[in-house]
């Protein structure tokens, strides 16, 4: 459906902290007309959630399997959430 809006929480496990993760995660999301946040965990992993518009989120979750040169990236668990109060732009938060 054309301007279908979604909002996700991601988890993304692996070599994800050290590697530039999370400003690469801000870049591309950003690149995507995306908004929300991403942050490191204390577990190592890296949490990040993503709305906009569905085929943008789909892409962002593809390319989180990827990740930046450097990270390895073992799993991804993704859980939708309700699209209401959607943040505007992408951030790191502590």
């Amino acid at each position: 459906m054309a301007g279908h809006r979604r909002k996700v929480h991601a988890r993304v496990y692996g070599n994800v902290q050290g590697v530039g993760f999370r400003a690469w995660a801000r870049d591309e999301a950003t690149g995507l007309s995306l908004a929300g946040w991403v942050c490191n965990e204390a577990d190592g992993s890296v949490t990040a959630e993503i709305a906009g518009l569905d085929e943008a989120v789909s892409t962002m979750i593809e390319r989180l399997w990827k990740g930046p040169a450097g990270a390895l990236v073992s799993k991804v668990d993704v859980e939708e959430l309700e699209t209401e109060n959607a943040s505007v732009g992408f951030r790191i938060v502590a």
